[in-house]
């Protein structure tokens, strides 16, 4: 009887031994993170508000987090591409989705992203947001938004964007069939730098893109500002006139950029990258370079990051319904 009691005590500290064993094995995960570099993986070509944002904020809290942040642009079906690929990432918090307000969109517009944006991913923060911007290729000789509607209404008329299910895809197809009830046609492209540059050349008349990616381009006349979505005139680019200046009022938007892990990444994680990036929204050094390019910041809580993100999921299944579009 003392010999079977015995081997049950050993068999009983054997199992509690080895619970102790994988519980201080699992626990440095969160304690010591990082250990080793981080990935941001872009949902969009280099270039665009989503890069500008991860590269931005990439080379701050290397600093900050002590290990390397690495880029890698995974563009591609207005960036459900690299959404995808996150959602089946590994779970100890080293591989990041940097993804715009697209990630909101495309779970109305497409008929089957593959994953679901609440319950397959978490968002850290919603780090900043920027106007859209509508541009017109130099080429044209309508120089402002009115003259490119009476002269878009024979319907040869193509605009670019940094993909389909892009903020800036739904703020053109509404300005133009909605309000201004026109037919001007989509092209879709893997970011807004692609879509800027085909304007550029001439090969579409007009490129919807979030306001950041064409600061640049807009201020050295390669490309000419129609109007940004916002209620107000953009800092960066004070001589283009909002929406409602132009001729169409009642209609803001905004594309943001956002971090996001996959769903089951340890909580620890997700408030330490929230955290780090709350503290960089304060340094005016960081802001001064977010307003240099067209970006406020938002910040705030991973809570409040994720009530955001499901109001915008709201609203954007509404404007989808509205405009009557849906992708295979």
């Amino acid at each position: 009887m003392k010999k079977q009691f015995k081997k049950t005590c050993e068999a009983l500290l054997c199992v509690v031994f080895s619970c102790l064993c994988l519980s201080a094995l699992a626990q440095p995960t969160a304690l010591t993170y990082p250990n080793k570099p981080i990935k941001f993986i872009v949902a969009f070509a280099p270039g665009g508000p989503a890069d500008i944002i991860a590269r931005l904020l990439g080379q701050r809290l290397s600093e900050s987090l002590g290990q390397a942040v690495v880029i890698e642009n995974k563009a591609g079906a207005g960036g459900n591409i690299a959404s995808l690929f996150v959602t089946k990432a590994p779970t100890d918090g080293y591989t990041v989705l940097v993804n715009t307000s697209s990630l909101a969109v495309n779970a109305s517009l497409l008929k089957n992203p593959g994953f679901d944006a609440e319950k397959d991913l978490v968002v850290a923060s919603i780090v900043a947001s920027s106007p859209n911007l509508l541009v017109s290729s130099p080429l044209l000789k309508a120089k402002n938004l009115q003259e490119v509607v009476i002269e878009a209404k024979d319907g040869k008329y193509n605009y670019g964007s940094a993909g389909t299910g892009t903020t800036p895809h739904l703020s053109a197809e509404y300005l133009f069939k909605v309000l201004a009830k026109i037919d001007v046609t989509h092209i879709p492209f893997q970011g807004a730098t692609p879509a800027l540059q085909a304007s550029m050349a001439g090969q579409v008349e007009l490129a919807s893109v979030a306001l950041p990616a064409a600061v640049e381009i807009v201020k050295s006349a390669r490309v000419r500002g129609l109007a940004v979505t916002s209620s107000k005139r953009n800092s960066s680019l004070p001589d283009v006139p909002t929406l409602a200046e132009a001729g169409f009022p009642g209609f803001i938007d905004y594309t943001w950029v956002g971090l996001f892990f996959p769903a089951k990444t340890p909580p620890e994680i997700i408030k330490r990258i929230n955290q780090e990036t709350s503290v960089l929204l304060k340094n005016p050094e960081f802001l001064n370079k977010l307003n240099a390019v067209g970006f406020e910041p938002v910040g705030g809580t991973a809570q409040e990051a994720s009530e955001y993100l499901k109001s915008e999921l709201s609203k954007w299944a509404k404007v989808v319904k509205e405009i009557g579009i849906k992708v295979e």
